[in-house]
């Protein structure tokens, strides 16, 4: 089965193209809009992989990933690795462009339609080198990514008053790669704490 799911470029490039819209129905024509492989290529993988288990048809031309295919599972944390060494150049690249708080993936990295983003950024940020950052990133992954940049004071107000936006994503799935914000806070925290006096005094009798 394997060597079937990972028989050839075109192949694979089908298959990361399906998982990465594992939560809606697609077709052979969107699919292929949105990646390097043609239309008449994309609809023979897509029966193939059909016809191997991992789709299954919704209406004429529809399909949709059958969560119940037998290493889904495993297909989708391969994919999600796959994404995050995808986007390694581009985390790199932000991180020497600005002054950077905090960094986490959801969203379309962690397959959490409920949070309206995929990248949350806290801190200063050049948005020129962080834009041709992002198309490069855009193009690796064959998808638009959503990103949401606010600076500390704000990420702190919107936190401390719970919005709900950024509640979903401090409590969701999603995976910091930077998080300056909690480890000073811890830090602030473990130094504040009183010292235990061990000690014991005996008083005589």
């Amino acid at each position: 089965m394997l060597k079937a799911l990972f028989a050839s470029e075109t192949r694979i490039k089908a298959l990361g193209a399906c998982l990465s819209q594992a939560e809606k129905t697609f077709t052979a024509k969107s699919l292929a809009k949105d990646s390097s492989v043609g239309l008449a290529a994309m609809r023979k993988e897509l029966l193939s992989l059909k016809d191997l288990g991992l789709l299954k048809l919704e209406g004429k031309d529809n399909y949709m990933v059958d969560k119940n295919f037998i290493i889904y599972p495993e297909l989708r944390a391969l994919l999600a690795k796959a994404q995050l060494l995808s986007s390694q150049k581009f985390i790199d690249g932000v991180k020497e462009q600005g002054q950077l708080k905090l960094l986490a993936l959801t969203g379309f990295f962690t397959g959490d339609l409920t949070v309206k983003t995929d990248i949350l950024l806290v801190g200063k940020i050049k948005r020129r080198p962080f834009s041709k950052l992002l198309d490069t990133l855009e193009k690796d992954l064959n998808h638009e990514i959503n990103y949401t940049i606010i600076d500390e004071s704000e990420f702190t107000y919107r936190r401390a008053v719970m919005d709900i936006f950024l509640y979903n994503i401090l409590n969701g799935k999603t995976i910091f790669l930077v998080d300056e914000i909690r480890e000073e806070r811890e830090r602030v925290e473990k130094e504040g704490e009183p010292e235990l006096n061990l000690e014991t005094n005996e008083s005589s009798s």
